[in-house]
């Protein structure tokens, strides 16, 4: 079964910066869809980067122009660059990936993803 393995993730003062990384050495990244999902406590898991194959990125709202999302074909790892972060950033951190959906929709579905990192916390004080 393929796992991917999260790195990063801790606690940082408001305004920090923190750096995630999602290992996938069994996968060609060339081939996926790379994904970042935040889950808040009693929340839903929900995506807030996610990075095309063709290198396109999509972020939401209330992380743009201040998260990052990148990837490594070559290393097989994909980062999320966190910068001015704000205690509402407070979450797990889900990296993902999937093969490219013919309904561009399904990229924002936690249902499309095949593939899981087992999750880091991130934990934002003001």
């Amino acid at each position: 079964e393929v796992q991917l393995v999260e790195s990063g993730g801790g606690s940082v003062q408001s305004g920090g910066s923190m750096r995630l990384s999602c290992a996938a050495p069994e996968l060609r990244l060339s081939n996926y869809i790379m994904a970042w999902f935040q889950q808040k406590p009693g929340k839903e898991r929900e995506w807030v980067a996610i990075i095309d194959s063709d290198g396109s990125t999509n972020y939401v709202e209330a992380i743009k122009d201040r998260f990052t999302n990148s990837e490594h074909k070559g290393q097989r790892t994909f980062d999320l660059q966190m910068t001015s972060l704000k205690p509402e950033d407070t979450a797990m951190y889900y990296c993902a990936a999937a093969p490219t959906p013919f309904n561009p929709q399904l990229r924002f579905s936690t249902t499309w993803y095949r593939y899981w990192g087992q999750g880091t916390q991130v934990s934002v004080s003001s």
